[in-house]
């Protein structure tokens, strides 16, 4: 018995001695495997950046190609036409070349941990204004709908970080834009979907008509150097750093970001963020007008932009009659004139009888003073001379937004008749700053020239210093001769930091209080910051967008914003 013992003992052990060993194996097998599996991920990544640094090569060597070949072409072209289609050209080329460098900017803070955000209070309605400033081109060149739906729950005012927030959104209606056909629609939701206290979290849909999304591009829409096939990227262009980039903020945002598709076509891009609710209230309805006696006529061969009109009218509470096209809004009319409309707003691009014809019938064979606003994603510019001349008021670009609505049935209401009434939106810039004196600090003689071609127009006189220690000699040689100061940051002598403390150590009341704006290409969050800190007053980055320069002196010099 104990010879069995021993026996029973020996296989025991040795049965332990198999499992023990096969667990070994299976351990190995498995870390084989992750081996495997990583080597693959680590092929995989560096295939990606590969692909990557190819596309971005070829993402800025385009542009830049088109820059240097239509200036070479504007040089030798002998009529006005063709340069200014070369120099349109290379305003776009020049745009889309920004977005690349911003782009990788962006993505190396990201993997440096250095991707910050900064709130402020700012309108909600009014970022998204101009967000539909940059893309509405676009928008018109496809001939697409681009709606806009505001929840009227969403606070007017936010705390977040407004330039950020914009940038995802841009970022989606671009690409939203980019990949539905002409004719498309492109539909930006914006819903309060809950409120704690001062806590609201929004979320923000982008749904297109275009060419949709695979379950398999879906889990790589979101991952940095990746787009969703190399033939999208052949096709579209594209850095493939917009989804990724726009992922990281909504996270630090508190949110989420996700696709899918949407029906029955297209696609739909779905965010949410965290923000609290703002402190600016918004303006308050003219008290002089008895709003449940007013009547509006919308015409156009869009439903949804019918819609959107109704649902306005429901909210502010005044009568909204609707026309799917001309022959429609005409016979509306005709049947209504014992109850007229004040304000009437029509489609430019329809079938059968367009908004030009439309207005053209109203004014003749109805009324002369009816006043008729234009909407149109088209420009302004494209459509004024034959508009004005059929008689239409006032033009309103889409998509359309509740407060300019209201603006525009406020205006159409007044005592006088909108041809004649001051629009302080499209006031003429011409010698808008005439009578104030600018002082700018910038050592590179084609940024001078520039600024200087560019201001020409406002009327405003302009002294240019090259380097800090001119700007700031000039400055305290005449404190009260100058109005305000752009400065440059990086400039021989003394740079623009240590000229404005200088200026700001004075002991005159006008280096203390004469704005500073700072206009340079360090446009980092600790760059604003430093400039800030130094004594700066505000930033401008470059390249410089004059539509943000003349921002700045409306607000420190007219003191309008």
């Amino acid at each position: 018995r104990r010879i069995m013992s021993v026996s029973a003992f020996l296989t025991h052990f040795e049965e332990l001695g198999i499992a023990a060993i096969a667990n070994d194996i299976t351990e190995i097998r498995l870390l084989q495997q992750d081996l495997v599996k990583a080597k693959e991920q680590a092929e995989q990544s560096s295939r990606a950046k590969s692909e990557f640094l190819s596309r971005m090569s070829h993402e800025m060597r385009t542009p830049m190609n088109a820059i240097i070949g239509m200036a070479s072409i504007a040089r030798q072209a002998d009529n006005l036409e063709k340069k200014n289609y070369c120099l349109n050209k290379i305003d776009d080329a020049s745009t889309h070349l920004l977005g690349v460098i911003n782009d990788i900017l962006d993505m190396s803070k990201i993997e440096a941990s250095k991707f910050e955000l900064s709130t402020t209070d700012f309108v909600f309605e009014k970022m998204l204004m101009r967000i539909v400033n940059v893309v509405n081109f676009r928008v018109d060149e496809k001939n697409q709908n681009l709606l806009i739906n505001l929840d009227p729950n969403v606070p007017y005012s936010v705390v977040a970080d407004e330039q950020r927030l914009a940038q995802v959104i841009a970022n989606l209606l671009s690409n939203a834009v980019k990949f539905t056909p002409e004719k498309g629609t492109v539909t930006l939701d914006v819903n309060l979907l809950e409120q704690e206290g001062e806590l609201l979290t929004l979320k923000i849909d982008v749904t297109d008509t275009g060419i949709g999304i695979t379950e398999e591009q879906k889990e790589r829409l979101f991952e940095p150097f990746e787009q969703a096939d190399g033939g999208i990227a052949r096709k579209f262009g594209g850095t493939g750093l917009g989804l990724s980039i726009s992922r990281s903020i909504v996270e630090m945002m508190d949110g989420e970001i996700w696709a899918e598709n949407a029906e029955p076509q297209g696609s739909r891009f779905s965010f949410t963020v965290k923000m609290l609710k703002g402190r600016h209230l918004p303006n308050e309805l003219h008290k002089n007008i008895d709003w449940s006696t007013v009547r509006i006529l919308a015409v156009d061969d869009a439903p949804e932009v019918l819609e959107y009109f109704q649902e306005f009218a429901d909210s502010v509470g005044l009568d909204c009659t609707v026309a799917k096209d001309g022959f429609e809004a005409c016979e509306i009319l005709k049947n209504n004139q014992g109850n007229p409309f004040n304000v009437i707003f029509t489609d430019w691009r329809m079938e059968g009888m367009d908004g030009i014809e439309l207005t053209r019938r109203i004014k003749t064979d109805f009324d002369a003073k009816l006043v008729v606003i234009m909407i149109s994603a088209a420009r302004w510019s494209d459509i004024k001379d034959d508009a004005e001349a059929a008689g239409v008021d006032k033009f309103l670009a889409k998509p359309l937004f509740s407060s300019q609505i209201l603006d525009c049935i406020t205006e159409g209401l007044s005592s006088r008749h909108l041809k004649n009434e001051p629009d302080e939106k499209a006031e003429d810039e011409t010698d808008r700053f005439k009578g104030y004196r600018l002082l700018v600090a910038e050592d590179v003689d084609i940024n001078r020239e520039i600024l200087e071609a560019l201001l020409e127009h406002t009327g405003v006189e302009m002294h240019f210093a090259e380097n800090g220690q001119q700007a700031f000699d000039l400055f305290r040689q005449n404190p009260r001769f100058y109005d305000m100061i752009f400065m440059d940051i990086h400039m021989p002598e003394i740079d623009g930091y240590e000229a404005t403390r200088l200026i700001r150590k004075l002991d005159l009341h006008e280096a203390q209080n004469i704005p500073i704006v700072a206009m340079t290409a360090n446009v980092f969050k600790e760059d604003v910051e430093r400039c800030l800190a130094a004594g700066m007053d505000d930033h401008v980055g470059k390249p410089v967008n004059i539509a943000e320069v003349i921002e700045k002196m409306d607000r420190y010099l007219r003191g309008h914003l």
